[in-house]
């Protein structure tokens, strides 16, 4: 496996962004290593909340979060997905599966040595995230979805996905912090933008991106929907606390909360919320707001 690693370089002088990185090893699944880097925020007795991005973001999405959250007691663990920020990156499209991804977090998880967690989840974060809490339930004690669904391949596919699914793969120059900022309310600054480009100096980093969407089983033969079912037959008995908190402006993910609701009995009776004026990425447009629903809820009784 042909490995890149984004230069220190890049990551400095990032807006609201004085995060200390930290990295471990895991696995590459072909015989090699990758470094993965994540924040490490918070009292380190704390209630571990672990964040978990999407695409084509990275742990930069959750700085207004964590200091919210860090505030509250919780530590926060946020990774940057094999592909993505500080992580390293494979440079073959081919080398980034969807089974692959949950094994590099798995091992990641492991690495760190982290239990007793709160995930949240966003996007691929989510259709990541669902899958570890699927093989290993005793290790979440919560879990937060923002904006993720967990698909199997059936049902119809929006035309807001496929026009995106089709947009990544035939765009010449994968314009990451373009795509973050189109997926938000609010207009993010030149340098927030430039953020979101600092792990992809050149395009050949940008392969676990624009692979991402070719990834998401949208048919029943699909070769990650089997697993993508067994993992719901598992939610089907998860009872632990379960919340919903998407926004009310993503076209890609509106609806998706009504079957995490209606199928995982730990949603019952929990405090569902609608967050009012966040995009896609509602970490950028809510960060704050959403960040205080979680540490409540984490608190509650």
């Amino acid at each position: 496996m042909d490995v890149l690693r984004t230069a220190d370089q890049r990551f400095e002088g990032l807006p609201d962004f004085p995060f200390r990185p930290h990295y471990v090893e895991v696995p590459d699944g072909d015989g090699g290593r990758l470094r993965v880097h994540h924040l490490d925020e918070g009292p380190r007795n704390g209630p571990v909340v672990v964040l978990m991005h999407g695409e084509p973001s990275w742990c930069f999405l959750y700085r207004h979060m964590i200091p919210v959250l860090t505030a509250a007691g919780l530590r926060c663990l946020a990774p940057d997905l094999v592909g993505f920020g500080r992580s390293d990156k494979p440079s073959r499209p081919d080398d980034y599966t969807y089974a692959r991804h949950v094994s590099w977090m798995q091992a990641w998880l492991d690495e760190v040595g982290a239990s007793d967690l709160t995930l949240v989840g966003q996007d691929w974060g989510g259709l990541i995230g669902l899958r570890l809490v699927a093989a290993d339930p005793g290790r979440f004690s919560r879990v937060v979805a923002a904006n993720t669904f967990l698909p199997t391949g059936t049902g119809r596919v929006s035309d807001a996905f496929l026009d995106w699914q089709r947009f990544s793969q035939e765009v010449p120059a994968f314009p990451a912090g373009r795509i973050v900022d189109s997926g938000c309310t609010t207009d993010l600054t030149p340098e927030v933008v430039a953020a979101y480009d600092a792990p992809f100096p050149e395009e050949a980093m940008k392969a676990g991106a624009r692979r991402f969407p070719l990834l998401v089983p949208t048919r029943p033969d699909d070769p990650e929907a089997p697993a993508n079912q067994a993992a719901w037959e598992v939610l089907a008995s998860y009872a632990r606390p379960f919340l919903c908190a998407f926004s009310d402006a993503d076209p890609i993910t509106a609806g998706s909360d009504r079957a995490l609701r209606e199928r995982i009995p730990g949603c019952a009776g929990q405090p569902h919320t609608t967050i009012v004026g966040g995009g896609h990425f509602l970490q950028e447009d809510r960060g704050p707001e959403l960040a205080r629903i979680v540490a409540d809820w984490v608190q509650s009784p």
